[in-house]
């Protein structure tokens, strides 16, 4: 399996972003990182392994994005706005610089899908949620849709189009957005164990919005021995990979 490291300069954030690309061949996939976490956090947490039999097989393209939570969702001590403006940035950085340079890699023929951990999962959906013309799949582990949990009573625009559940639950039947989500592989995922009350009272809130919406959506709950940890997300993702991808 080939792995190869990428750094861009991002004119919407001012700065260099870095990137980790895991494989050469097959389907597209932008992983973020779990609240406050790097591009690098994927391997470091012994995700990747779950993937091999597919990265080797050339039938999954992993790019590990970096994320800037500590300056947005994480950053408290910062008014709720200025927090916001900078997310949109980044928001522009993976849509308009990020995206183009990953599908040029990638060529023509493919859509890519977007995975996540935790705050990962939420950014991952997030994503996907805002922009199904670009992505047609997602595997969100362990993730919360609803902006609230970070930003409080505090609602913008901005807010309410970086929080799924808002939007979806508002949504119009016939917006054209709906026939994306339909034609997509949309996957949520959390357990019942530790530390997952609130993103599993988050989970079962977008499952009764694609119902109301009729979004097909595969919601997947786990047991109430399946906390919020890695261990699980790699059992996780390699079941979900499985079913999209089939046998390497």
């Amino acid at each position: 399996m080939q792995a190869a490291y990428h750094r861009m300069y991002s004119p919407s954030l001012m700065r260099d972003m870095e990137v980790n690309v895991y494989g050469t061949h097959g389907k597209p996939c932008v992983v973020f990182p779990s609240q406050n976490g790097r591009y690098f956090d994927f391997e470091s947490f012994d995700m990747i392994e779950p993937c091999r039999p597919w990265l080797e097989a050339g039938k999954l393209r992993l790019f590990c994005v970096d994320s800037i939570d500590r300056e947005t969702w994480s950053n408290r001590e910062t008014p709720p706005r200025k927090r916001i403006e900078r997310h949109e940035l980044w928001f522009r950085y993976l849509t308009e610089e990020f995206y183009p340079r990953m599908m040029r890699m990638c060529g023509e023929g493919q859509m890519p899908f977007t995975i996540g951990c935790s705050m990962g999962a939420t950014h991952a959906a997030n994503l996907f949620f805002r922009r199904p013309d670009l992505f047609d799949g997602l595997i969100s582990l362990s993730g919360t849709y609803d902006a609230r949990l970070f930003f409080g009573d505090y609602m913008d625009e901005m807010v309410y189009y970086n929080s799924p559940y808002q939007c979806l639950k508002n949504m119009a039947p016939d917006h054209p957005y709906m026939k994306l989500f339909n034609r997509s592989n949309i996957i949520l995922c959390v357990g019942q164990g530790a530390w997952e009350k609130d993103m599993l009272e988050s989970t079962r809130a977008m499952q009764a919005v694609f119902e109301e919406k009729g979004i097909r959506a595969w919601v997947d709950v786990w047991g109430s021995d399946v906390a919020h940890d890695w261990i699980w997300w790699r059992k996780q993702l390699h079941y979900f990979l499985e079913k999209i991808l089939g046998e390497a």
